[in-house]
């Protein structure tokens, strides 16, 4: 399977994204498509041996829409050049018809005024209310600026659907052609006792109206992609590279693999890569959201779009284009701005119906009124006003642009969320796993205590043959012993038949010896007496030192004690988290005495000890069971079946890519904050979500039955179609602003 992103255009509404939605699901291989109408953009799944990229855009061709496939360098460095002239094109041709409606239907207003108040006006020339004259402005109003109405509508019957554009090419139509009538025939309804009033200026505002609101909203809802173009921003446009023997400035997209790339202070580092040449500090903010630079030397990684502050270095290109880090970060983030939240399955069911029901109650309502009052004037104003008031954008709108500035926002926040599910999801947490080891602590243990069972630190022979089994593993606590072992100048012995047991040690062969290293526990199932050290290790346990134990050829020889510091924003991130009344569960395979100590250094009260890496996922179903909702939060491959266990998994961004795989969010700087900021945006974002939905539905419950007149038989009031048109255009424009109101989020932490 594979998965893509198009780009559409031509959308005018919800309905529309159905229709496209259901274009693409229709072609076989196809397995998931999600449109997104606010984005303006489809995520489609499907088997790349039944069918491709081609065929899925030819599909919504033949729907009446337009369809970019992004490339994978183009999802990197931005829209396509075919994309960029879509859009302006599309723009300057609304603008153009903006304008021709705006300067025409002002006329025709002005000529209108004395009809529609009443009052006599003598300056205004009574020619410009002349049908003929309104007749002659109108048309090119109706048939040009109009256009795209009837173009929609006609595709939209072609397919047996129902959109906007057939809402507002039916309503205009009827108030145009119904004035035809008393244009061309006015004795006609002066036989009939009836006044021959035309209904010209009614078409021309509400197409108008229109217009300016999908200006205003296609401007709005640019502003949702805001996040994307940041990122974007943030890549080097060229970089320095050496090729044979010469230094050349080539553009980004050129950079190779193994290619050597050299960067000058101030300058942005391409590319990801490690220093072979030089060292430097470097800004890692973008990615870490620590504004400390951390020192880089020779061996290091470096991460492109980061800034180097002070040094020259040069560096080797291990991720070029669509795989540099960056390039990730804006593919998932694309990915979560065009999936859909579950809540939006509601507003989905409710467009699939709304616009072959509203036909209905218009036509309902013109029979309704012209039977009881006999008066077609009243019948045609009220049938034009629920048409016009009725559009299902707002509602269309409502999660979508929410979702986008969400994610987009979390992305600003070192926080990627990798669908509007996990998302939504996120505001629903009510207990909160961590992993112990890279997640409360920094996950860069070193040893602090070596005890031998004769007592004599500087035993050395212990020592190496320990740190030789260990280099083969890639766990901290190996590494802290390797760096320990080499720090007291130990030379170091291939070993053989390495062997790592998942949460309880490593062994192997060393010069004739067969070294075992890990928890007491093991070696209690390896049926290892472990007496002989049983005081030194209380002593650790007391003090909240990991304690591993090194046997060779079956006989405890030594044990030592590993600290892992806390990270400086762990106990203020879980403090949050309590006071926003979620429980904070500590889950270690690390023995409970040590782990209690780390608990209660950061105030969690409740510890799972002890537990396996093939029981922790069993740990989260047990406290699922319990009826909550449960995040977990790792950053080893340990984690991974937890955290995908868990209803809402957190991934350490500075962790294994096994567990990042595994997540629904990752947490990219390795900060415990990235919690509370990832669940503080859920929330914002729901709010703001729910809001948008009260107010679309709102709007069109309480505007329907307004605009078909419901109040007139109370109050004498009927509502004019051309506030309908406004109201309707302005309705969309209200719930893209009220999204955008969530760039200003901000991470509120407590101490």
């Amino acid at each position: 399977m594979e998965s893509t992103i198009f780009k559409l255009r031509g959308m005018s509404c919800a309905s529309c994204a159905r229709s496209v939605e259901e274009a693409i699901r229709a072609v076989p291989g196809v397995s998931e498509c999600s449109v997104n109408f606010g984005a303006e953009q489809a995520l489609v799944e499907y088997d790349a041996k039944k069918t491709n990229a081609e065929d899925i855009q030819n599909a919504v061709e033949e729907a009446g829409y337009s369809a970019f496939f992004l490339q994978d360098q183009e999802m990197v460095t931005g829209e396509t050049d075919a994309e960029q002239s879509a859009r302006s094109a599309e723009l300057n041709k609304l603008k153009r018809r903006l304008i021709l409606g705006a300067v025409v239907t002002s006329i025709l207003v002005i000529g209108g005024l004395p009809m529609m108040t009443g009052l006599p006006l003598p300056w205004i020339p009574g020619w410009l209310h002349n049908p003929w004259l309104q007749l002659v402005l109108t048309i090119p109003i109706q048939f040009w600026s109009g256009e795209s109405f009837y173009t929609g509508a006609w595709k939209a019957f072609k397919r047996r659907s129902a959109t906007m554009d057939t809402l507002v090419a039916l309503g205009t139509s009827a108030a145009f052609f119904y004035s035809l009538l008393p244009t061309f025939l006015p004795d006609f309804f002066l036989a009939q006792g009836l006044e021959p009033a035309v209904y010209y200026e009614i078409s021309a505002v509400v197409i108008t109206l229109i217009l300016l609101g999908r200006l205003l909203e296609n401007r709005a809802k640019g502003q949702t992609s805001d996040a994307i173009r940041k990122l974007i921003g943030l890549q080097a446009r060229t970089a320095r590279i050496i090729r044979s023997g010469q230094e050349l400035e080539v553009p980004i997209e050129s950079v190779q693999l193994n290619d050597i790339v050299v960067v000058r202070p101030g300058e942005k580092i391409p590319v990801d890569g490690s220093i072979v040449e030089g060292g430097s500090t470097i800004d890692e903010s973008m990615v870490t959201g620590e504004s400390v630079p951390v020192k880089k030397r020779p061996g290091d990684e470096v991460i492109g779009a980061t800034i180097n502050k002070t040094g020259s270095f040069k560096f080797r290109a291990t991720r070029v284009g669509k795989d540099t880090f960056l390039a990730q970060i804006v593919k998932l983030v694309q990915q979560a701005q065009g999936s859909k939240a579950p809540i939006q399955k509601l507003a989905d069911r409710v467009t699939g119906w709304f616009v072959p029901a509203v036909i209905g109650i218009a036509i309902a309502t013109f029979v309704i009124w012209y039977n009881i009052m006999g008066n077609v004037t009243m019948a045609l104003v009220t049938t034009v006003g629920v048409l016009i008031i009725a559009c299902p954008c707002a509602l269309g709108l409502a999660t979508p642009t929410s979702i986008m500035v969400g994610t987009g926002k979390g992305a600003e926040n070192g926080i990627l969320i990798k669908g509007a599910d996990s998302l939504e999801l996120a505001h629903k947490i009510q207990t909160i796993v961590l992993d112990k080891t890279g997640t409360i602590t920094q996950g860069k243990p070193v040893v602090t205590d070596y005890v031998t069972v004769n007592g004599t630190a500087s035993e050395l022979k212990w020592l190496q043959l320990a740190g030789s089994v260990e280099r083969n593993s890639e766990h901290p606590l190996a590494e802290a012993v390797v760096q320990y072992a080499q720090s007291q100048e130990v030379s170091l012995i291939e070993a053989q038949d390495f062997e790592a047991i998942a949460g309880s040690g490593v062994q192997g062969d060393v010069s004739g010896h067969r070294v075992q290293i890990g928890t007491q526990r093991w070696m209690g199932e390896l049926g290892i007496n472990t007496s002989a050290l049983q005081q030194p290790w209380n002593r650790l346990e007391d003090l909240g030192r990991t304690v591993i134990w090194i046997a060779v050829d079956g006989q405890i020889e030594a044990i030592m004690g590993i600290a892992d510091a806390v990270k400086p924003s762990s106990l203020q991130a879980i403090r949050t988290l309590q006071r926003m009344h979620l429980e904070v569960v500590m889950l270690t395979g690390d023995n409970r005495r040590t782990a209690e100590v780390i608990a209660r250094e950061v105030g969690i009260g409740r510890v799972i000890a002890e537990v396996r890496p093939d029981q922790k996922a069993a740990q989260i179903e047990h406290l699922q069971a319990e009826g909550r909702v449960v995040a977990m939060v790792g950053d080893g491959i340990n984690d991974a079946p937890a955290l995908a266990q868990a209803d809402v998994g957190m991934a350490i961004g500075t962790g294994t890519d096994v567990a990042i795989a595994a997540s629904d969010i990752t947490l990219i700087s390795g900060d415990l904050q990235g919690i509370v900021t990832a669940i503080q945006l859920s929330r914002a974002t729901m709010q703001n979500i729910r809001q948008n939905l009260f107010f679309a539905f709102i709007y069109n419950v309480a505007g329907i039955p307004i605009a078909a007149g419901i109040l007139y038989p109370i109050f004498g009031w009927l509502l004019s179609p051309i506030i309908a048109g406004a109201a309707m255009a302005f309705s969309s424009v209200s719930v893209v602003t009220n999204a955008l109101r969530l760039r200003n989020f901000r991470p509120r932490l407590q101490g």
